[in-house]
C-alpha cells in the first residue's frame, strides 16, 4: 500500500475524523447507524447548478445524466465516469455525489437486470468516489450490511474487499464494526460466491489492520491497540477454522479461504494468547501446498505470515523452521511442477524470512539438504544459500564463515548444474570484499574448476550439450576471476602466492587474462608497501611455506610461450606481456630497464591488429629477438641453461604440432645461441638429435628448430653435430633385408633423412654471413642431395620419389638454401654450381603432379624454391626462362574449380590440421586422409634472423591451398621478371599468360588475373630500375583486359582493374605525369559489385581514363586485343570491350590518320566472323567514329577493298549513310566518281593490264557506295542539296556504263560478291540506274517515280537502242518535277563535246529534250545549244545526230521564236539529214523535225526548200523501213497543209506522181504509216484533178483507211482508167519489193482493182505478165506473200488448172 497517500486521504477534513470516532462509539454499544434518506428524483430537481461549472463537473454530471436516464452502454458509461473521477478534486456538489453514489450502489446491488460487467464497473466506481469521498461511499456501504439476520448482497462485501485494499488506514476506524457485522452473517453464508466475497473482505480488513499496526503513529486519530483488533477478529478465525477448513471445494473457494486464513494468522501474532491456535494451524497452511493447484497463492500467504513473525520477533520452534523449509525447498527442487520465475522468486523470499528470523537452524537445514540424493535439491540449496549471502553480507556478515563451510562439502561433486550453482555462490561469497580468508580458499576451486573442465573439453568425447555446458563452466569461471577484487586490507600476501602458482601450469592459459590483472595489481601494492604489512593473518606464512613457487626461467619461460600466441584464450598474449613486466623483479633484477621499452613497444605492435591481420612469423620473430636481448643483458650462463631447462620441460604441456610447442623448439635454439658454454652447448645438440622419435612430426621440427637456432652462434659446431649424426645412422647396421624392408616401410630412415635434409637447408639460412659460402657446396648442398637419395633407396634399389613428404622436403631445402646463398652474397649475385641440377628435379616434381587436383603444396613450394634458384648464378638464357614459366603456368592454371565450400573459406577454428615436413600445421579439405598435406609452408625468415624454423599456424580454406599456390606463382614471376627487367621480356611473359586470359573456363581467367596483376605489379615498382622510357604492351594488353572488367566472377573483374591500375601507373611514369590513381582505385572496387548496371558505369567510366594514354602508335594493338575480347562466349565480356574499343576511338580518333588503314583492315579482317547483331553493331559503330575523324581515309579504304561488295562493305556503307556526316560522305563519293573516269583515262598508259579490271571496277564501287547510303537516308535534305551536282555525275556513270559488262572474269567470286543481292546482274548500267532511282527516290514525290517506271523510262535507258528515248523521258519527267536546273544544263553542255560516243548521246538526248522547255531561253544558254544541236546533226555517231535532229525538231515547242530566227540554219541542218544515207533513224528524225518546222514556219516562210523538201520527201514513199515511210507521209501531208499560193502548181504537179504510192499505202503494214499516209492523202486530196475521188475522200472521212483505198479503186475505175492503169503499175512495182509485208499489200491492192474494174483492161501481153509473177509469188517462203498471190490469180482467173495424167 501507498502509505503517504493513505496518510494524506486520513486527514481530509476534521470532520471525516469526528465522524470516524463516532462510528467507532456506535459500534462498540452494539447499535446500527443509518444515511438520511435521498429524494427518489436524485436531488436533481431541486439543485441548482453554479454559473460556472469546472469541466470535470460537467463531465461528471454528464455522465450521471446518461446513467439515470439509462443512455448508452452502462457498463461502459461507469467505466468512462471512473477514469473522470480518478482527476477529481474533491469539489463534487452534493446532490451531483449523491446522485451517482445512489445509481452506482443500485446496480452494484441489483440482483437481476443488471450484468455482470455492469456490477463489477459500479463497483470501481464507488472505489474510485472514495478516494475524495470515502465517507459518503463507506456510509453507502456500511447502511446495506444488514447486521440483523440477512445476509449482504456479493457485490458489497467485494467493495468492501476494494476499499480496504486501496484506503487501508482510512478503513481501521470501521474494522470493528465491519467485523461485527460479517460476524453476525457467517452461518448464513450459503453460496461459493457470497463465501469468496467475505474471504475477501476478511482478507483485506485483516491486512488493513497489519497495516495499521505497522504504521500506526502515521495516523491522526487515536490509536487502536492490537487487542481491538484480535479480539474482533479472533471469533470469525475460530468459525473459519471450524467450518470453512474441512469443507471440499472448489479451487477459487479455497484460494480465498486460503489468503483469510493467513491475513487473519499474521494478526493474531500480534497477541501472545492467540498464537497458540495460530502456531496449530501452520501444519495446515504448509498443506495447502498439495491441496490447491495454483501454489503460488499458498507461498504469497506463508510470506504474508513470515513477514509479520519477522516483526513480532518471536522465536520459531525448531520443528517449524524444518517444516516451513521442506515445504518449500521441495517446492524449489520438484521438478515436475516447474514454478514460474515470480513463484520461484517468492519461494526464495521466503526463505530468506526465515532465516532472518532464525539463521542457524535455516543455514543448517540447508546443509542437510547438501547432501540429498537429489541433484535439482542440491542446486535449490546452493542458490538459497547463495541468496543468503547477499542477506548476510547486508547484515555485517558474521554468518559468512558458515556459509562457506557449507559449500564445501559439495566442491568435489561431479554434477556440472551443482558445480555451476558452486561457482554462482562462490561468485556472491567474493563480491561482498570481506575480509576473511575462508572466503579466498574457494578461488583455488575456481581454477580447479577451469581446469576440469579445460581437461574434458580437450578430450573431445562429449555431446554437444555436454560441450556447451563445460564451456559455460569455463565462462563462469573467468567471470569469476574478472570480477575479483584483490584491494582487501592485509590480503596481499595471503594472495600473491596462492595466485601466482597458476600462471605456469598451461591447464590454466584461459585464466590468464583475469590472473594477469589480479597479479599485476598485488605487485604494485607490494611495491607500493615495500613487503611490509602488518595485517597478515594468521595461517599465511605457514601457506607460502607449503606452497612451492615457480621458479624466474619457468615465469619467462611460460608467458612467453603465452604470448607467442596473443589472440589465444581472449587476448591472452597481451596479458601476458604485462604480466611479464610487472613481474621484472621476480624474473632477474638486470632486466627492468630493458624491458620497460621492449615490453611496451611489443604491446604497441599489437595494439590494433586482430587475429587475422597479424603477421604471426614477424611476431615470433619480435619475442625471440626480446629473448636474445634479456639474455644478453642478464649475462649469466647458469641462469641461460636454467632457462634452456624449463624451456624443454614445459614442452610436454602443450600438444604436439602446436605453435606453443614450436615456440619453445626455437626459444630452446635461442637459448643454446645465447650460452657460450660449448660443451653444454654440444651435449643439449646431441640430445636433440639423438633423443629425437623422427616418426613424430613435431619432435622433427623441434629438432630442426634447435639445431637451426643453436647454428647461428655456433655454426660449425652444430654442422659437425649433424654431419656426425647423419654419419652414423648410415653406419648402424640393420641386420637382414627383411629388418631394412621393415625399417623402409616404417619410414624411420626415410623421415630422419628428410629432417637432415631440412636441417642442412636451415643451419644455411641461420648461419653468419661471412661463415656459410666456404662450407654451403660441399658440407650442405652436398649432404642435402646425399641424404635425398638415401631416403629414396632401399635394398639398394632407387625408388621413384612418389612420397609427398620427401618431395616437399628437398624443394624446400633448396628454397632455403639458395635465400641462404643470396643473402651470404650480399649486393653481388650469389653462384650455386648444383643450380640447374636441383631446377631440374624440382620441375620434374612439379610436372609430376596430377592435373585434376590440387592435392599437395608440392607446385606452390616448387614456385618458390625456383625463384629462389632463379636469382642464382649462372643465369638461364631467355628462352629457358620462358619454358620455365610455361611449364609453371601448365601445372597451375588447368586446375578445377573450387567448390563452393572452398571458395567461402572456414576460419581457424573448424579446420583440420595437417602438418607438412618442415611446415606448419594446415588445415585438411574435406575428404583427405589425415595424412595428405594440402597445403604449403610460409616462407622462413631471411637470412640472420632469429626465427630458425617455420611457426605452425592454422588457415583457412580459403587461404589453403589455391591462394597460396598462386600467391608462390607471383613470387616466381616477379623472381623471373628481375632476370630481365626490360619491357621485351614483360612482353614475353605476358604472351604467355595471354592463353589463359582468353580461356573459356573462369577459373582459369581468375587465376591467370591475379598472376598477371603480381606481374604488372612487380614491374610498376621496379619500372625506374629498368632504365626505359616507354612501355611497349600498353595497348594490346588495355585490349586484352578490357573485357575482363565485366567478367562473371568479381575477383576476376577486381583483377583485371587492378592490372589496369598498374597499366596506368606504368604509362604515367613513361610520361612522367600522374596516372589518376584517385579515380581508378574507386572504379576498380566498383567492378565487385553484383549490379549489372553499376558494373557498366564502372566500366566505361574506367574505359574513359584508360583509353586516352593508350599511344596513337599502339592503337592497332589495341584494337586487335579489343576485337579478340569481343569474340568471348560472355555476353557481358564481349560488351565491354566492345564499349573500351568505342570509347577509344572516340577519345584519341582524331590521332590516328596514320592508322585509319590499318585499324580498317583489322576490322574488315573480323567482320565475317562476328556476325551477331550486338558485336557488328560495335564494329559499325567503329568505322563511324574513324569517319567522323577521318573520313577520306575511310572511304578510301573502304573502296579499296579486295572484295569491295560483299555484305559486310554494303553494310558499313549503310552504316555510315546513317551518320550525322552523310552530307560530306555523299560529297566526297560523288567527287571520286567525277573524277574517276579522267584519273583512269590519265593514268591508263602508266598502269599495267592487270590493273585494268580494277581501274574500270572503281566507278562501280563508287556508284554501288552512293546507291548503298542513300538508301539507307531518313530525310532528303541531304541528296537535294546535292542534286545538282549528283544528277550529272550519275548520269555519266550511266552514260559510260551503258552496253558495258563487269570487269570479271564471267565465274568469278568477285562478280558473286559484287553482285550479290541486287538486281544488277551482270549491267553495269543497270547499277547505275538503281542508284540514280534511289537518288531521285529521295528528291521527288511518288507521282513522278510512278511515271517513270510506267513509261518505262528505266528499262529504256538501260537499253542501248532504246537509251535516247530513255533519257528523254527521264529528261521530261525532271522538267516538269522541277528538277532541272542551270548548273545541270551547263555540265551536260560540255558533253556534246566530249570524246565518248555515249556521253555525247545522253546530252544529245537530254538537249533534245530540253528543247521543249520555254524556261530554257532564260538561262541565256540556248544559242549554244541551238548552234551545238545543229552541228551535231553532223555528228559522227548516227544517234546523236538522230536526237540532235530531234532537238531542232522540237524547238517548235520551246523557242518557236528562235525557230523563226534561225529558220535557215534550221532547215539546212535538217536537209542535210534527209541526205543521211547512212543511217534511216536519222533520215527518218529530220523528216519528222521539219514536219514539226514546216508546220511551224508554214510555206511561205520555208522558201525556196519547199521544192526541195518535196522532192526528197516523196522519195522515201516507198522505203523498206516503216519510220521513213511513216516520216514522210508525215511531212508530205504537212506541205500539202503549207502549199503556198506559190507553190501550188508546183505541188499539183508533183502529186501527179505521188498520188499512186500514196493510194497503195493506204493498206500500209505499218500501222503507223497507214495513218500518217491516209492524213497525207486527205491534205493532198485538193490538189487531186480527179474531182470524184477528190469529193470522196473530202466527205468519207470517217472511212478507215483499207475502206477509203477500196472507195478511191471504185471511183478511178468508173471515172479514170489512166489513173486506174497508173495506180495498177504502182502497184506492180511493188510486188518486187524484198519487203514481204509491202509484196502482200501490193497484191491486195491489185486484187481490190481487179475486184472493182474486172479484167478486161488487162492486155494479153501484161496478163501475160502478171501471171507470170504471180505464180513465182505464190512459191515464195512468206506464206502472206504465197496468200495474196494465190488469191490475185484466182481473181484474175490467170490460174491454169493441174494437168492430168
Amino acid at each position: 500500500w501507498d502509505l503517504s497517500s493513505e496518510q494524506e486521504n486520513a486527514t481530509v477534513s476534521s470532520a471525516g475524523a469526528a465522524l470516524l470516532l463516532t462510528c467507532e462509539s456506535l459500534f462498540s454499544c452494539g447499535g446500527c447507524w443509518s444515511r438520511p434518506p435521498v429524494p427518489e428524483d436524485g436531488g436533481r430537481a431541486t439543485e441548482s447548478v453554479p454559473a460556472a461549472v469546472p469541466t470535470l463537473a460537467d463531465r461528471v454530471t454528464s455522465l450521471s445524466n446518461r446513467l439515470q436516464d439509462e443512455e448508452g452502454d452502462r457498463a461502459e458509461t461507469y467505466r468512462e465516469l471512473e477514469r473522470v473521477l480518478q482527476g477529481d478534486d474533491g469539489h463534487l456538489q452534493s446532490a451531483v455525489l449523491s446522485r451517482m453514489i445512489a445509481a452506482a450502489s443500485r446496480d452494484m446491488r441489483a440482483a437481476q437486470g443488471v450484468t455482470e460487467d455492469v456490477r463489477t464497473a459500479a463497483s470501481d466506481v464507488l472505489v474510485a468516489l472514495a478516494c475524495s469521498h470515502f465517507d459518503s461511499v463507506m456510509y453507502e456501504l456500511q447502511r446495506h450490511m444488514r447486521a440483523l439476520g440477512e445476509i449482504s448482497e456479493d457485490f458489497v462485501f467485494v467493495t468492501l474487499g476494494k476499499l480496504a485494499s486501496s484506503y487501508a488506514l482510512r478503513c481501521v476506524p470501521f474494522v470493528g464494526m465491519t467485523l461485527f457485522a460479517l460476524q453476525t452473517m457467517l452461518s448464513q453464508v450459503g453460496s461459493r460466491r457470497t463465501l469468496r466475497a467475505v474471504c475477501g473482505v476478511l482478507e483485506q480488513w485483516a491486512k488493513a489492520a497489519n497495516t495499521y499496526l505497522r504504521h500506526w503513529e502515521k495516523c491522526p486519530f487515536p490509536r487502536m491497540r492490537e487487542a481491538q483488533f484480535c479480539s474482533s477478529v479472533s471469533p470469525l478465525f475460530c468459525h473459519v477454522v471450524g467450518s470453512w477448513l474441512v469443507c471440499e471445494e472448489e479451487e477459487e473457494v479455497k484460494q480465498a479461504v486460503l489468503g483469510a486464513m493467513a491475513a487473519m494468522m499474521g494478526l493474531l501474532l500480534h497477541e501472545e494468547k492467540h498464537r497458540g491456535r495460530v502456531w496449530e494451524q501452520l501444519p495446515w497452511l504448509l498443506g495447502q501446498y498439495q491441496q490447491v493447484q495454483d501454489t503460488s497463492r499458498v507461498t504469497k500467504g506463508l510470506s504474508y505470515f513470515l513477514e509479520i513473525l519477522g516483526e513480532v520477533k518471536i522465536p520459531i520452534p525448531k520443528k517449524k523452521v524444518q517444516a516451513i523449509g521442506t515445504a518449500v525447498h521441495s517446492q524449489l527442487s520438484d521438478e515436475s511442477k516447474q514454478p514460474s520465475e515470480e513463484h520461484r522468486s517468492e519461494l526464495s523470499y521466503c526463505v530468506l524470512l526465515l532465516a532472518r528470523v532464525c539463521p542457524e537452524h535455516t543455514v543448517a537445514f540447508l546443509h542437510s539438504q547438501l547432501g540429498s540424493g537429489s541433484e535439482a535439491a542440491r542446486v535449490v540449496s546452493l542458490d538459497l544459500l547463495r541468496a543468503l549471502v547477499r542477506s548476510a553480507a547486508a547484515e555485517g556478515g558474521q554468518s559468512l564463515p558458515l556459509l562457506a563451510q557449507a559449500v564445501r562439502t559439495v566442491l568435489r561433486d561431479p554434477s556440472r548444474k551443482v558445480a555451476r550453482a558452486v561457482l554462482r555462490f562462490t561468485k556472491e561469497l567474493l563480491s561482498c570484499s570481506v575480509q576473511s580468508c575462508s572466503a579466498w580458499d574457494l578461488v583455488a576451486h575456481v581454477f580447479a574448476r577451469f581446469s576440469q573442465a579445460s581437461v574434458r573439453l580437450a578430450q573431445g568425447n562429449l555431446s554437444v550439450a555436454e560441450v556447451q555446458e563445460e564451456a559455460d563452466l569455463q565462462a563462469l569461471c573467468l567471470d569469476i576471476l574478472r570480477s575479483l577484487d584483490v584491494s582487501v586490507r592485509g590480503m596481499t600476501k595471503l594472495l600473491w602466492p596462492r595466485l601466482l602458482q597458476y600462471v605456469v601450469p598451461a591447464q590454466y592459459t584461459g585464466t590468464l587474462v583475469p590472473l594477469s590483472r589480479c597479479l599485476r595489481e598485488l605487485a604494485e601494492r607490494r611495491e607500493r608497501a615495500g613487503h611490509e604489512d602488518g595485517e597478515e593473518e594468521p595461517g599465511v606464512v605457514a601457506f607460502r611455506e607449503r606452497a612451492k613457487l615457480p621458479a624466474p626461467q619457468a615465469l619467462l619461460a611460460r608467458l612467453l610461450v603465452v604470448a607467442a600466441a596473443p589472440h589465444a584464450g581472449g587476448g591472452c598474449g597481451v596479458a601476458a606481456l604485462r604480466l611479464l613486466q610487472a613481474l621484472c623483479g621476480e624474473i632477474h633484477g638486470a632486466v627492468g630497464t630493458v624491458w620497460a621499452v621492449k615490453i611496451p613497444f611489443l604491446l604497441q605492435y599489437l595494439e590494433g591488429k586482430s587475429e587475422s591481420c597479424l603477421d604471426s612469423a614477424e611476431w615470433e620473430r619480435l619475442l625471440l629477438e626480446f629473448l636474445r636481448t634479456s639474455l644478453e643483458t642478464i649475462k649469466s650462463q647458469a641462469w641461460t641453461m636454467g632457462l634452456s631447462f624449463e624451456l624443454s620441460q614445459q614442452m610436454g604441456s602443450y600438444p604436439r604440432l602446436s605453435r606453443e610447442q614450436a615456440f619453445l623448439y626455437k626459444a630452446v635454439g635461442m637459448s643454446l645461441a645465447a650460452c657460450q658454454h660449448v660443451p653444454y652447448v654440444r651435449g643439449e645438440l646431441k640430445k636433440y638429435l639423438l633423443r629425437t622419435n623422427y616418426l613424430e612430426e613435431s619432435e622433427r621440427e623441434g629438432m630442426i628448430s634447435v639445431v637451426a637456432g643453436a647454428a647461428e652462434s655456433h655454426f660449425h659446431l652444430a654442422l659437425e653435430e649433424v654431419q656426425e649424426f647423419g654419419a652414423c645412422m648410415e653406419e648402424r647396421p640393420v641386420s637382414g633385408a627383411f629388418n631394412r624392408l621393415k625399417e623402409y616401410q616404417e619410414g624411420k630412415r626415410a623421415w630422419t633423412h628428410m629432417a637432415l635434409v631440412l636441417a642442412y637447408s636451415r643451419i644455411a639460412l641461420c648461419a653468419p654471413r661471412e661463415q656459410l659460402p666456404a662450407r654451403v657446396e660441399r658440407d650442405i648442398v652436398g649432404h642435402i642431395l646425399r641424404h635425398y637419395r638415401a631416403s629414396c633407396q632401399v635394398l639398394s634399389f632407387a625408388f621413384s620419389t612418389k612420397d609427398v613428404q620427401l618431395k616437399l622436403s628437398l624443394i624446400r631445402s633448396v628454397a632455403e638454401v639458395s635465400r641462404a646463398v643470396q643473402g651470404a652474397g650480399g649486393s653481388r649475385r650469389g653462384e650455386l654450381c648444383y643450380k640447374r641440377e636441383l631446377l631440374g628435379t624440382v620441375l620434374g616434381f612439379v610436372k609430376a603432379e596430377p592435373r585434376d587436383c590440387l592435392a599437395s603444396p608440392v607446385r606452390q613450394e616448387a614456385f618458390v624454391a625456383v625463384g629462389h634458384l632463379s636469382k642464382l648464378k649462372p643465369s638461364l638464357t631467355r628462352e629457358e626462362n620462358r619454358d620455365l614459366l610455361d611449364q609453371c603456368l601448365q601445372s597451375v592454371m588447368p586446375l578445377p574449380a573450387l567448390e563452393p565450400a572452398e571458395e567461402e573459406g572456414a576460419t581457424a577454428a573448424n579446420a583440420l590440421p595437417v602438418h607438412v615436413p618442415g611446415g606448419p600445421s594446415l588445415p585438411a579439405s574435406p575428404g583427405d586422409p589425415p595424412s595428405s598435406p594440402r597445403c604449403a609452408l610460409p616462407p622462413p625468415a631471411e637470412p640472420g634472423v632469429s626465427v630458425c624454423g617455420p611457426t605452425p599456424v592454422l588457415l583457412s580454406r580459403s587461404q589453403c591451398p589455391h591462394a597460396q599456390t598462386m600467391g608462390a606463382l607471383g613470387e616466381l614471376l616477379t623472381a623471373l621478371l628481375e632476370e630481365e627487367l626490360t619491357s621485351s621480356w614483360l612482353t614475353e611473359m605476358l604472351h604467355v599468360l595471354e592463353y589463359w586470359l582468353t580461356s573459356a573456363k573462369e577459373w582459369e581467367r581468375e587465376r591467370a588475373l591475379q598472376a598477371c596483376a603480381q606481374l604488372l605489379g612487380a614491374y610498376e615498382e621496379r619500372f625506374e630500375l629498368s632504365g626505359e622510357n616507354s612501355f611497349g604492351p600498353f595497348g594490346s594488353m588495355v585490349g586484352l583486359l578490357a573485357p575482363l572488367v565485366c567478367d562473371s566472377l568479381a575477383t576476376s573483374r577486381q583483377r583485371a582493374g587492378a592490372c589496369l591500375g598498374h597499366l596506368l601507373r606504368i604509362r604515367g611514369k613513361t610520361l612522367e605525369t600522374g596516372a589518376e590513381e584517385d579515380e581508378v582505385q574507386p572504379l576498380c572496387q566498383r567492378l565487385g559489385a553484383p549490379d549489372a548496371e553499376a558494373l557498366l558505369q564502372a566500366s566505361s567510366r574506367l574505359a574513359k581514363i584508360v583509353c586516352k594514354h593508350i599511344p596513337p602508335a599502339q592503337a592497332t594493338d589495341f584494337l586487335s586485343a579489343a576485337l579478340d575480347g569481343m569474340l568471348s562466349v560472355r555476353p557481358a565480356c564481349a560488351q565491354a570491350a566492345g564499349e573500351w574499343l568505342l570509347t577509344f576511338l572516340e577519345t584519341c580518333g582524331g590521332q590516328l590518320f596514320t592508322e585509319v588503314p590499318e585499324i580498317l583492315s583489322i576490322i574488315y579482317i573480323r567482320m565475317p566472323t562476328m556476325q551477331q547483331d550486338t558485336l557488328r553493331r560495335v564494329l559499325f559503330e567503329a568505322v563511324s567514329l574513324l569517319a567522323r575523324y577521318h573520313l577520306g581515309s575511310v572511304i578510301d579504304s573502304l573502296l579499296q577493298k579486295r572484295l569491295p561488295m560483299d555484305s559486310d562493305t554494303v553494310e558499313l556503307w549503310r552504316v555510315l549513310g546513317r551518320k550525322f556526316f552523310v552530307n560530306q560522305l555523299l560529297r566526297v563519293l560523288m567527287e571520286k566518281l567525277k573524277h574517276s573516269g579522267n584519273d583512269r583515262a590519265r593514268t591508263s598508259s602508266a598502269k599495267p593490264e592487270a590493273d585494268d579490271d580494277e581501274a574500270a571496277l572503281e566507278p562501280l564501287k563508287i556508284t554501288r557506295a552512293i546507291f548503298e547510303v542513300v538508301s539507307t537516308l531518313q530525310t532528303s535534305e541531304a541528296v537535294q542539296r546535292l542534286l545538282p551536282e549528283l544528277l550529272p555525275v550519275l548520269l555519266k556513270q550511266i552514260s559510260t556504263t551503258l552496253g558495258k559488262e563487269m570487269p570479271f572474269p564471267q565465274d568469278s567470286s568477285q562478280r558473286k560478291l559484287f553482285l550479290k543481292g541486287y538486281t544488277s546482274d551482270d549491267n553495269p548500267c543497270r547499277l547505275s540506274l538503281e542508284t540514280l532511282e534511289a537518288v531521285l527516290r529521295m528528291c521527288l514525290d511518288g507521282k513522278w517515280l510512278w511515271l517513270l517506271r510506267k513509261q518505262g523510262a528505266w528499262a529504256a535507258l538501260e537499253d542501248p537502242r532504246a537509251h535516247p528515248d530513255g533519257v528523254g523521258l527521264l529528261t521530261g519527267v525532271l522538267l516538269c518535277a522541277g528538277t532541272i536546273s542551270l548548273p545541270v544544263v551547263l555540265v551536260l553542255t560540255q558533253w556534246l563535246d566530249a570524246p565518248s560516243a555515249n556521253l555525247r548521246l545522253m546530252a544529245a538526248s537530254f538537249f533534245a529534250e530540253l528543247m521543249k522547255e520555254p524556261a530554257l531561253q532564260e538561262w541565256r544558254c540556248f544559242q549554244p545549244i541551238l548552234g551545238a544541236l545543229a552541228e551535231k546533226t553532223q555528228d559522227p555517231s548516227s544517234t546523236v545526230r538522230q536526237m540532235a535532229a530531234r532537238g531542232l525538231g522540237n524547238l517548235v515547242s520551246g523557242a518557236p521564236e528562235k525557230l523563226r530566227k534561225h529558220k535557215g540554219a534550221v532547215l539546212e541542218a535538217l536537209r542535210r539529214g534527209l541526205e543521211d544515207v547512212a543511217s534511216a533513224e536519222v533520215v527518218a528524225e529530220s523528216l519528222l523535225a521539219l514536219a514539226k518546222v514546216v508546220d511551224e514556219l508554214k510555206g511561205k516562210a520555208v522558201g525556196s526548200t519547199f521544192k526541195d523538201l518535196a522532192k526528197a520527201t516523196r522519195t522515201f514513199f516507198d522505203a523498206e523501213q516503216a519510220s521513213l515511210r511513216s516520216a514522210a507521209f508525215t511531212l508530205y501531208g504537212v506541205l500539202a497543209a503549207s502549199a503556198t499560193r506559190r507553190w501550188r502548181s508546183f505541188f499539183t504537179q508533183d502529186l501527179d506522181n505521188t498520188w499512186a504510192s500514196l493510194v497503195l499505202h493506204l493498206r500500209d503494214p505499218d500501222p503507223g504509216a497507214s495513218t500518217a499516209c491516209q492524213g497525207a492523202l486527205r491534205l493532198c486530196a485538193p490538189f487531186l484533178g480527179l474531182r470524184r475521188v477528190r469529193q470522196g475522200i473530202a466527205v468519207n472521212t470517217q472511212l478507215s483507211a483499207a475502206e477509203l483505198q477500196d472507195d478511191i479503186c471504185s471511183q478511178l475505175a468508173q471515172e479514170s482508167p489512166e489513173h486506174q492503169q497508173a495506180l495498177y503499175i504502182a502497184t506492180r512495182r511493188c510486188f518486187l519489193r524484198s519487203c514481204a509485208d509491202l509484196q502482200a499489200v501490193a497484191l491486195d491492192v491489185a486484187g481490190v482493182l481487179v475486184e472493182h474494174a474486172g479484167t478486161e483492161w488487162l492486155t494479153g501481153e501484161e496478163a501475160m505478165l502478171l501471171s507470170a509473177a504471180l505464180r513465182v509469188l505464190r512459191g515464195d517462203g512468206d506464206p502472206r506473200v504465197q496468200q495474196a498471190a494465190a488469191r490475185l490469180l484466182r481473181a484474175t482467173g490467170l490460174e491454169q488448172p493441174p494437168r492430168r495424167r
